[in-house]
């Protein structure tokens, strides 16, 4: 007899890309293209969330897109992993081959507790509900990063567990089994010891939380990767600080002068042009810690702070230098919307020397910021603020527009000694910035 079926169509796979250096994993947010279109080389395929920022993943074949295996909202998904099948022109979408997934083998739970080394890694919701139901923390599979047991990993063990109880309580063997549910207790005597106040250990969806409950809020990429790369930072990083006021009366008068010109430009277009001034003037600052020691750069490339939905990215402004403040104005204008709208193309926000975070704009007098590895500076700015100060005879008194700065620096690179003429050249630069090639 002849045979009917339909061979199979071989794909062209489509995996999870780096779309930037640090990169490990991504989210899919939203795919571009559907089941059965033609795509060509170039064309964009979908936008993944890196630790970064949100980026367009353009195809690299012509052909059709035969199957999305990673649905939009897929999160964590490691780099190299199957996220869509491609077929080429004129084959039948329809039959493409799906490989079969690839999963390593089940380890017995032995194994899996024996692997998981103390001390135990819990994220605080597993905590609590460990320590709720008396189980052991070495019996749940964790899948969380780097070994972490998680909520899900509890409650998954939570549900595996006998009702007769496996687990050896932690509680006194006076507690109740089953704690009842939460009631407001008069005031007395604390607990004793040994005994978990009787808070429930979940908070339940679409109703107030009862007192001590809490509800687990999912990062994204970004979030996560900034919080690793902010505890990096404060921790591997030895940071010292040195504030000085700026008198920001010239600048200000020089806005003036230029907005009747129809120039517009921000107190902070002037910073960054002071800051990359500097830095010119200054190229022991403009250096970079490697794993050798420091390194000198060629380049002077400012990272200016902007916060996003998603969280803050530093798009760069190269070679800010050699710029005028209109146009350092503009490319700072132009990249902050693309960040907002999360359309920063990678060369945008990786690479920069110097960094500047300014909070002025929200009220703010002056803070200190955490330093942006491998960079060895940044530069917090705060509001301007009518100050009355002696004047330069001592005899009289004049309101001055200070400025508070506050250098964030590695103390590896720049000591002290440098943080502080590096400030005073800043401040000569600011309030007479007639001495900076302002066109």
């Amino acid at each position: 007899m002849w045979s009917t079926a339909t061979p199979s169509v071989a794909p062209l796979k489509v995996e999870m890309p780096a779309l930037s250096p640090t990169m490990e994993e991504g989210t899919i947010v939203k795919w571009l293209k559907k089941e059965g279109e033609e795509v060509a080389a170039g064309d964009a395929l979908c936008e993944i969330e890196t630790d970064k920022a949100v980026v367009t993943m353009e195809s690299s074949d012509d052909g059709v897109l035969a199957k999305i295996l990673m649905e939009e909202g897929s999160r964590g998904v490691p780099l190299g992993t199957l996220i869509a099948l491609m077929v080429e022109e004129g084959e039948d979408w329809k039959q493409v081959e799906v490989p079969p997934p690839t999963a390593p083998p089940a380890a017995p739970a032995a194994a899996v507790a024996a692997s998981v080394a103390p001390p135990l890694r819990l994220s605080p919701a597993a905590r609590n509900i460990l320590d709720t139901h008396g189980l052991d923390p070495r019996l749940a599979t964790p899948t969380g990063p780097r070994g972490l047991i998680t909520k899900e990993d509890a409650l998954n063990l939570l549900k595996g567990t006998p009702s007769s109880g496996a687990a050896v309580p932690v509680a006194a063997p006076t507690a109740p089994a089953a704690p009842p549910a939460y009631t407001p207790a008069p005031a007395g005597p604390p607990p004793a010891p040994g005994l978990r106040p009787n808070i429930p250990p979940l908070s339940i969806p679409g109703k107030p939380g009862a007192p001590g409950t809490f509800t687990d809020l999912p990062a994204s990429n970004i979030r996560r990767i900034i919080a690793q790369r902010l505890t990096e930072s404060k921790t591997t990083i030895p940071h010292a600080y040195a504030s000085v006021d700026c008198d920001m009366e010239a600048v200000m008068k020089l806005r003036k002068d230029l907005a009747k010109e129809q120039v517009k430009v921000s107190v902070n277009d002037f910073v960054i042009k002071a800051a990359a001034v500097t830095l010119k003037e200054m190229p022991e600052v403009n250096v970079t810690w490697s794993g050798d020691g420091p390194l000198a750069l060629d380049s002077i490339h400012i990272s200016i702070a902007v916060a996003t939905e998603k969280g803050l990215i530093t798009p760069i402004i190269r070679d800010a230098a050699d710029m005028g403040v209109q146009e350092i104005s503009a490319t700072a204008k132009a990249l902050a919307q693309r960040a907002r709208d999360g359309k920063l193309k990678p060369e945008e926000y990786q690479g920069g020397s110097f960094s500047i975070s300014n909070l002025g704009m929200f009220g703010i007098s002056g803070f200190s910021a955490v330093i942006n590895p491998p960079q060895a500076c940044i530069l917090a700015v705060g509001g301007s603020r009518a100050e009355l100060r002696p004047s330069a005879d001592q005899q009289t008194l004049r309101t001055q527009q200070l400025m508070t700065v506050t250098l964030s620096s590695d103390g590896r690179l720049v000591d002290d000694a440098l943080a502080s003429r590096f400030l005073e050249k800043l401040r000569a630069n600011l309030e007479k910035p007639q001495r900076m090639a302002l066109v």
